[in-house]
């Protein structure tokens, strides 16, 4: 005589999970969502779950793999939606997951080929500098790059490249651009905004920029930023873009604790920048 096992009518939530393939806590989940019609309790108060239970536990356990979400789950079961359309929103999700795995993919090779943070930053900026070599590019250059993209996009970022590309490959330039970082950082809280040494910053950082804009000219790096809009409009076409927030919004929510004096520093040089002041140097 073979030994014969008889199915037990209500079984226990472990065994319920046990036998669906999932966790008691999943199990509770879906109670708690309405996805899972919550069964009644033994005498010793825990849940029991008979065959109609398990039957729609089964069934959950293959919409989670095929990559139903729980909300269209709940609505097949419900027969509010028509299949169709839930397998259309099925279909919607998958495409853009894709997506994302082709572009965290494009990201990880960029990263190889870079071998720096660079390569985290937007094709249109990677190869505009990954040309440079080892350590000419700075930290400080890549945060400010990092800001820029996303305040600006891709773009934005890209035609700043231009400027650490001339401070990497122009050494006077960079020497000049470290000394006005370290005459910024010693406008502190103990400097008076309308101390003379303010304006007089101001007007050197007008004076290195214009001469920035002079090299970056001489060197045709302005040619290679007209072709970035070209490159850009063909990337960008037919590419949807989420929500993003606008220039002066993403701003003003990116904090540096910048002095008074450092603040007004800022404010001068923008203004003779705007008024195209002529400076010596």
């Amino acid at each position: 005589m073979y030994p014969s096992a008889t199915p037990p009518r209500e079984v226990k939530i472990g065994d319920a999970a046990a036998f669906a393939g999932t966790t008691p806590r999943a199990i509770r989940h879906y109670h708690q969502i309405g996805l899972l019609p919550e069964p009644g309790r033994g005498g010793d108060g825990r849940r029991r779950y008979g065959y109609d239970d398990m039957i729609r536990l089964l069934w959950i356990r293959k919409m989670s793999e095929a990559g139903i979400s729980l909300d269209d789950m709940r609505a097949a079961f419900d027969e509010a939606r028509d299949v169709e359309d839930v397998l259309g929103r099925l279909e919607e999700t998958l495409a853009a997951q894709e997506a994302d795995i082709k572009r965290q993919r494009a990201a990880v090779r960029r990263l190889r080929v870079v071998g720096s943070p660079l390569g985290l930053l937007s094709p249109l900026v990677t190869d505009r500098l990954s040309h440079l070599p080892s350590g000419a590019l700075r930290p400080a250059d890549l945060d400010a790059l990092l800001v820029t993209e996303r305040i600006f996009g891709p773009l934005g970022a890209a035609i700043q490249a231009s400027v650490f590309i001339t401070l990497a490959t122009h050494p006077a330039l960079r020497a000049e651009a470290d000394r006005l970082d370290a005459a910024d950082a010693a406008l502190d809280d103990t400097v008076d905004p309308h101390d003379p040494r303010v304006e007089e910053l101001a007007a050197q950082h007008v004076a290195h920029h214009e001469a920035l804009l002079r090299t970056i000219e001489a060197d045709g790096l302005e040619a290679a930023e007209e072709e970035l809009f070209d490159i850009h409009d063909d990337e960008a076409s037919g590419a949807e873009e989420g929500p993003r927030m606008s220039a002066f919004e993403a701003v003003t929510k990116m904090p540096y604790g910048f002095s008074p004096a450092r603040t007004r520093c800022m404010e001068l040089t923008a203004q003779l920048l705007a008024a195209d002041t002529p400076t010596g140097g």
